[in-house]
């Protein structure tokens, strides 16, 4: 995550919070995206609240590698949405080591291998001030236009009940109780962070659950909006149209190349203890390409490509 401090004139000057407002004159802002998961091609990311539990302690694991700050996001039972801040890059790392990991948790968890392989990841490029605003109110009333039984500042699954509020409290009803300064070791972070990384020793938990503010850019959200009342008011007005009728915007992602790699690397060194290409014979190319295929949100040609293969040679190996 980026540190907020260290990168403040940067963040303000980008999101254009160094402006006086001027009712009627759109701020331009950069490096802001709202990247999200096509919920027309799974039957679902979470199932129950420990899914969702986990999903949300995921998001800060998976955060914490990446050069990015998470301004809003809420997590549905088919999708993801999430409005970021940082390099496109980076940003787009970040929601397909999400999308990765969390298909991972669905073999272990659920028995549903594959299940995310045809998952289709977009964004929108965010260029100004008031479409930011409307982004973030668009995402945080997904419950709502689900119909789901909410409020947008009562549904668990999001950053909505952060913003404005108390500082350090998370309001959503669902949790009656917080605790600070929960240290955790490296046997404890394994076993209810499902991870190795070092991640500090005083994370803020509710339960098991991590405190959202902990991974989430509340006091940037806040400057953006500038007041509660421009909140509740975009809160109020936000219309899926605005958001979903943007042509030339929305774009289908596959990984990027470059985690790719990373990617093939990481696979070759479990299975074959190398990490250079070039040392891997072609049945092991073969068998490494054919790993990748069922792992990840890539082509075919991508994939082909990466691990040293002629396409055409493999085409139909590959599917």
């Amino acid at each position: 995550m980026i540190d907020i401090e260290k990168r403040l004139s940067d963040i303000v000057s980008d999101l254009g919070l160094d402006r006086p407002f001027v009712k009627g004159q759109p701020v331009h802002v950069r490096n802001c995206w709202h990247f999200y998961s096509s919920g027309d091609s799974v039957d679902a990311l979470f199932k129950n609240a420990e899914d969702f539990r986990e999903g949300m302690n995921r998001i800060f694991v998976v955060s914490y590698r990446y050069d990015i700050l998470i301004v809003a996001f809420v997590l549905m039972d088919t999708h993801v949405h999430f409005i970021l801040y940082g390099e496109f890059e980076e940003c787009s790392r970040f929601v397909h080591e999400y999308v990765r990991i969390t298909s991972m948790y669905l073999s272990s968890r659920h028995m549903e291998y594959k299940s995310l392989k045809n998952i289709e990841i977009a964004y929108q490029v965010i260029e100004d001030d008031r479409y930011l605003k409307t982004a973030i109110g668009y995402v945080m009333k997904n419950p709502v236009e689900a119909g789901l039984p909410y409020n947008v500042w009562d549904y668990p699954w999001s950053s909505c009940s952060l913003y404005f509020r108390r500082k350090g409290e998370w309001t959503s009803p669902v949790w009656s109780k917080s605790e600070s300064g929960i240290p955790f070791t490296k046997k404890g972070m394994k076993r209810s962070l499902k991870t190795h990384c070092e991640l500090g020793n005083n994370l803020k938990m509710i339960g098991e659950l991590i405190f959202p503010g902990e991974y989430t850019a509340v006091d940037i959200a806040e400057r953006i909006f500038r007041t509660p009342r421009a909140f509740n008011y975009f809160m109020s007005v936000s219309k899926d149209i605005d958001v979903e009728s943007r042509e030339g915007v929305v774009s289908c992602l596959t990984i990027p190349i470059s985690q790719l790699r990373n990617y093939r690397r990481q696979l070759s060194l479990k299975h074959f203890g190398k990490t250079e290409l070039r040392s891997l014979d072609v049945s092991q190319r073969l068998s490494l390409a054919k790993m990748m295929k069922g792992m990840y949100n890539s082509s075919s040609k991508q994939i082909a490509r990466v691990c040293g293969l002629v396409y055409d040679e493999v085409r139909e190996f590959l599917g």
